[in-house]
């Protein structure tokens, strides 16, 4: 009988092993994390770029604003007919209205051919008639004021209206602040690309001030301790 029995504890050369494995694992993980926020961000500043490059397009061609085109029914192969085929033509994308030219905007702009997309206008939004972002809430082209901006220091919302583009609401702030700081000054309140509490559907985002809000008085997007899954921002046309 051998009188020297093994030990039953691990080598330390295979501790090191495991460790090394341990450690190829989680770097992984990150790694696919990093990559899959990454896609998330060029996706959100795609479709925004997207969408503003066909209502300049759609400007230049008609001499006039999508969702507000006064003689979309003669110069567009509508599937809409009727007044609500057509925009006042005052000059501004507005909600509200009959029709509601923040809905009707996406009929003339798939129509038209400057989205991909067969959106046909209906007095509410929907599935049919407004396309989404990539967390599945509706987003919104309009003229008014429903977006950030610094007033005196601090974040407020805005008092000057405009057209924007709004990305809609639950996203993610860390997606929200990597896109601001990608396509602008990563100031939630300064710049081209702002925050925005406006939602079609759902819960709205927390405005500054607030627990736990997508941004600080300041401006700065919040992204140390508790974050924001429910944020939203907007580009300024």
């Amino acid at each position: 009988m051998n009188q020297y029995k093994r030990s039953q504890g691990f080598t330390l050369i295979e501790i090191a092993i495991v460790l090394v494995i341990i450690g190829l694992l989680l770097g992984g993980i990150l790694k696919g994390q990093e990559l899959i926020t990454s896609a998330r961000v060029r996706g959100l500043i795609s479709q925004q770029d997207g969408i503003k490059a066909a209502f300049y397009g759609f400007q230049d061609r008609y001499r006039s604003l999508p969702g507000d085109y006064s003689a979309a029914s003669t110069n567009i192969q509508m599937t809409t007919t009727g007044a609500n085929a057509n925009g006042n033509g005052d000059g501004r994308i507005l909600a509200g209205g009959t029709p509601d030219e923040t809905i009707l905007v996406w009929e003339h702009l798939s129509k038209s051919g400057f989205i991909n997309g067969n959106y046909v206008y209906a007095g509410t939004i929907g599935d049919g008639t407004t396309p989404k972002n990539a967390y599945g809430q509706y987003v919104q082209l309009g003229y008014d004021l429903n977006y950030y901006t610094l007033t005196g220091g601090v974040a407020a919302a805005s008092t000057v209206q405009r057209h924007n583009l709004k990305t809609g609401n639950q996203i993610p702030v860390e997606i929200a602040a990597e896109v601001d700081r990608k396509i602008d000054d990563g100031n939630g309140a300064t710049g081209s690309f702002v925050f925005s509490v406006y939602t079609a559907t759902g819960t709205a985002p927390i405005a500054p001030g607030a627990a736990p809000a997508c941004m600080a008085t300041t401006g700065a997007w919040n992204l140390v301790g508790t974050t924001a899954i429910n944020c939203g921002g907007s580009s300024l046309m």
